[in-house]
This record gives structure tokens, C-alpha cells and sequence, in this order.
């Protein structure tokens, strides 16, 4: 633990991991993986400074879709154009001139909205998607010809920590991230693309990582590429919130959030109760039992339970989760 991260067993771990991640998101040819100090957050900076040249377009479903468009705001851009729409639904993105950045959420942790990854038809040849993947990656599958940076932290669906983030990037990144930083943009270090992307062709970042989160990634990681990859952990992840999503329909009391099944997450699902019903109190019981975090977003306000079918979860614990919330509402 106390190794420098510039040493061979910390730089093979990087080399193991991006090698993982690779065969986990079956990269095409020339896309390649690089990471920095920082969550999805710290990302959302480097890419304003190190992606954009003039002019994002954001889509905003919820709350972390928000915070990047208004980082997306930065003074040496123009002002972004943002689709908005009300948590529980979801918009699209629209080709527009001068748009050489467009920016979306895969998965809107704070809502349970999915989106698919796709590119924006009629967009401008330059322009790149950058798919913010934090609750999605190892959980939901992609193309990754239909993106250009597929960036995450790990404590989700691969089970590590925060302070990390990952991204998958495609030539086009790369040939971007060179010419903004040969353009003679002020960029700080550590928001720099271009310096991580080439300490990680060398397998280390700028600046020691928490080596624990390292070495638990590449271990979810191994994991999920060893039970089948992407494909697997996909249909394991559906099978899962399918559980909840089908309850809740039955249910007198309860409906899933996102009316349309199709933009229903299946790694966060979001269950609203009936008035009558005090969601807060279900989650604080199930707390004081512990079964912890099911509590809904704070910022969202809804009475509601959200709750996580990451593929480290067996289904059959979200059935015995089914039960547990049965039982507490049968007595309060």
C-alpha cells in the first residue's frame, strides 16, 4: 500500500486493469484508457478544459446531467445549449452547428433514467459524445463506436471507491485532447488530458491514486470478465431491477418512478409509494435492521426508495429486499 504508484507492481496493476477494461467494453482498434485523481466530477473539468473547443450541448435529466452543464458554462466557451426535462423522464440530444461537444448522462443516478448510447445523428463531423458512465459502466452494456469518452468512477458497478476516475476514448478524443493542448489553452495539471493520457500509456497517473481503489476495481473487473463479460453482468443487472420494476407495478401502493419502461434504469431503480405511505420510514426501519441504503435522492424530494441492482448484487438478495419491504409495510 505504501508503494510508490510509479513501481512495477502498482504500474502492472494499471496495465491489468486497462487491459481489463478493454476486453470488458470489447474495444474497437485505437480507442484506448486512461485515468486521472478525482471522480466523474474531476472529469467534467478536465474535459471543459481539455475537449471542448467552443460549444457544448448538454442533456439534463437530473442532478449530475445539471453540474456538467453548468461546468460546461466555463468563460472561455460559449454558453451551452441545455436540454432539460423533469426528473423520471428523459430528452434527447439534437445535432446543432457549431456544437463540438455533446454531453449526457448514461445513467441519472439521481433519478433512475437511462439513456442510450448512441451518437447524434447529423452532427458535425468534429464533434465528439462524452457519456458520463459513473452508475452505468460494468453494469450496462454499449457500442463503444457510438461514443468517443466513456468516463466513470468505480464505486458502482465495480465495486471500488471514489477518487478515481476511468475513461475509455476513442481516436477522436485523442486527436482532440492533443490539439486543444498544443493550442496553447491554459490547462492546470491536473485537469490535463493530454498528461493523462500519456502517463497512462506508461501505466501510472500524474499523482499517487488511492492504490486500494486500484486494486479493487481491477478485481470487480477480473470478475465480471471472468463470469462473461459485459453481455453477462447486463442481463444480470435487468434480471435484477425487472424484480423490483414488475413488484411495484403489482403493488396497490407503490409504481416504478420512470413511467416509460424503456428509460427505466437497471442498476437504479426508483419506486414512488402511494401518500399514505412514508418511503422514509421504510428506509430508516430497513436501516435500523441493516439493510442500508435505499433511502431516495435528498435533492429529488419524492417519496420514493432508490434502490441499487449493481451486478455485484445476486437477484435473489433484491428478492429477499422485496420481502423485507413487504413486511414493513404490512405493519406500519
Amino acid at each position: 500500500m505504501g508503494t510508490s504508484h510509479r513501481q512495477p507492481p502498482i504500474k502492472n496493476l494499471v496495465g491489468n486493469l486497462k487491459q481489463g477494461l478493454l476486453d470488458m467494453f470489447h474495444a474497437p482498434e485505437g480507442y484506448e484508457i486512461i485515468l486521472g485523481n478525482g471522480g466523474a466530477s474531476a472529469f467534467w473539468d478536465a474535459a471543459t478544459f481539455s475537449l471542448a473547443e467552443k460549444k457544448a450541448q448538454a442533456l439534463v435529466h437530473g442532478e449530475f446531467g445539471n453540474k456538467f452543464a453548468k461546468i460546461l458554462g466555463a468563460p472561455w466557451l460559449e454558453a451551452p445549449t441545455v436540454i432539460s426535462v423533469d426528473p423520471g423522464s428523459r430528452g434527447d440530444l439534437k445535432a446543432e452547428a457549431g456544437v463540438d461537444i455533446y454531453a449526457y448522462p448514461q445513467n441519472e443516478t439521481s433519478s433512475g433514467v437511462v439513456t442510450d448510447v448512441r451518437r447524434v445523428i447529423g452532427s458535425e463531423a468534429n464533434s465528439l459524445m462524452l457519456t458520463d458512465a459513473t452508475s452505468a459502466a460494468g453494469g450496462i452494456d454499449f457500442d463503444p463506436l457510438e461514443t468517443d469518452a466513456y468516463y466513470f468512477a468505480p464505486q458502482k458497478n465495480l465495486a471500488s471507491d471514489g477518487g478515481l476516475w476511468l475513461a475509455l476514448i476513442s481516436p477522436k478524443a485523442i486527436e482532440r485532447i492533443e490539439s486543444v493542448a498544443a493550442s496553447g489553452r491554459y490547462i492546470p495539471n491536473i485537469l490535463s488530458l493530454k498528461l493523462a493520457l500519456d502517463n497512462a500509456r506508461q501505466n501510472f497517473t500524474l499523482n499517487t491514486p488511492s492504490l486500494a481503489t486500484l486494486f479493487f476495481t481491477n478485481n470487480q473487473v477480473e470478475w465480471i470478465n471472468s463470469q462473461g463479460g459485459l453481455s453477462w453482468a447486463d442481463k444480470r443487472t435487468k434480471t435484477s431491477s425487472a424484480l423490483l420494476y414488475d413488484w411495484a407495478e403489482k403493488n396497490d401502493v407503490t409504481h416504478p418512478f420512470v413511467e416509460n419502461p424503456d428509460h427505466r434504469s437497471q442498476v437504479v431503480a426508483t419506486i414512488n409509494f402511494d401518500d399514505s405511505i412514508d418511503a422514509l420510514e421504510i428506509a430508516a426501519i430497513l436501516r435500523e435492521n441493516g439493510i442500508v441504503d435505499t433511502d431516495p435522492y435528498r435533492k429529488l424530494g419524492k417519496n420514493q426508495l432508490r434502490i441499487a441492482t449493481f451486478v455485484s448484487t445476486e437477484p435473489a438478495e433484491v428478492e429477499k429486499l422485496i420481502g423485507c419491504i413487504e413486511y414493513v409495510l404490512e405493519r406500519i
